[in-house]
């Protein structure tokens, strides 16, 4: 008789495991026929889920019942081609645009899936993605998923990277760096790193990196200076000699909620000592009208005591989505 991955023990637990994370109740009698096993031997495959973390939930009946239902942590997932095709695209279409909040964490889960996805399916997810046209907002540039996962891979492995850097003024040149963090800001991504050739410190704007490749060769990760990859950004941002200005702003909302939701490179808010507010002072390089926009996309009421030409900007676009809003 052919052996099927069923007939194994591993096999089969991953085989049961695939069916529990259907989201419905499944009769011990249906498992046992799927599986072509006793119900005996899914009651004992059930235990052992459990053993390693799954919360399969038990129901009284004539034949019994199972379910997989939410637990404490979260345990591995069994993925079947499509799912992670879906989940994939999904991933790269988060991390390619730097959508606010899950930028990092959407780069890091591409990172895990793409290491493992066999190469049938990395070809159909660079197919799909090839195939389609992601409607953007205009206000960042686009960066290939691919070179942000390259980078986001060696940043983790602790791996020296070599890429072609664009410069702001279009000289080319040949970088060879010690990653250490990818910083988003809601526009643009940054790379944090070591430059070994200039032997200090560099933060490259990852739109301006092409044909980044992993050496292979590993190295100690130093420590970023004052600690904090995000205020080393926004300092090097606003050194390089575009006009700046000081934010000042109070948020209706708790700080913890309103941290979640402005980028770490913009500032930090402090909390007011009602405790359902917070305010956020920050020194900001981008546009007032930009600024505008992404206080207005935060979901919180806020109020701008300065500067000036910010509480104009916020004035003059809530008078143009009002205007909008007008029916007839």
């Amino acid at each position: 008789m052919t052996t099927t991955t069923s007939d194994t023990t591993p096999g089969r637990l991953l085989q049961l495991l695939s069916l529990l994370q259907t989201p419905r109740e499944w009769p011990g009698g249906e498992l046992a026929d799927r599986l072509n096993v006793s119900r005996r031997t899914v009651r004992r495959d059930i235990d052992r889920l459990r053993d390693l973390g799954y919360p399969v939930q038990a129901t009284l009946g004539s034949d019994g019942g199972y379910r997989l239902v939410a637990g404490k942590a979260l345990p591995p997932l069994v993925l079947d081609d499509e799912e992670a095709v879906a989940i994939a695209v999904g991933l790269r279409a988060g991390a390619g645009h730097a959508v606010e909040g899950v930028e990092e964490a959407s780069l890091r889960a591409l990172t895990k899936l793409e290491q493992v996805l066999p190469s049938r399916l990395r070809h159909r997810v660079s197919t799909l993605q090839a195939a389609t046209i992601p409607l953007t907002f205009g206000d960042g540039p686009t960066i290939a998923t691919e070179t942000l996962t390259v980078i986001a891979s060696a940043t983790a492995g602790s791996e020296r990277l070599r890429f072609h850097y664009r410069a702001a003024d279009g000289a080319a040149t040949r970088r060879l760096v010690e990653p250490c963090r990818l910083v988003s800001t809601g526009r643009r991504w940054y790379l944090v790193a070591y430059d070994i050739d200039r032997d200090d410190w560099r933060t490259f704007r990852v739109d301006r990196v092409s044909e980044p490749f992993a050496t292979g060769a590993r190295f100690a990760p130093r420590e970023v200076p004052d600690g904090d990859a995000a205020e080393f950004v926004r300092r090097s941002v606003s050194s390089r000699g575009a006009a700046t200005y000081e934010m000042d702003v109070e948020f209706a909302a708790p700080v913890e909620e309103v941290a979640a939701r402005v980028p770490a490179v913009v500032g930090v808010p402090v909390a007011l000592p009602s405790g359902d507010a917070c305010r956020l002072v920050a020194t900001v390089s981008q546009p007032v009208e930009w600024t505008a926009v992404r206080l207005a996309m935060t979901g919180f009421a806020f109020r701008v005591r300065g500067p000036e030409e910010l509480v104009t900007a916020v004035r003059e676009l809530g008078a143009r989505l009002s205007s909008a809003a007008i029916e007839g």
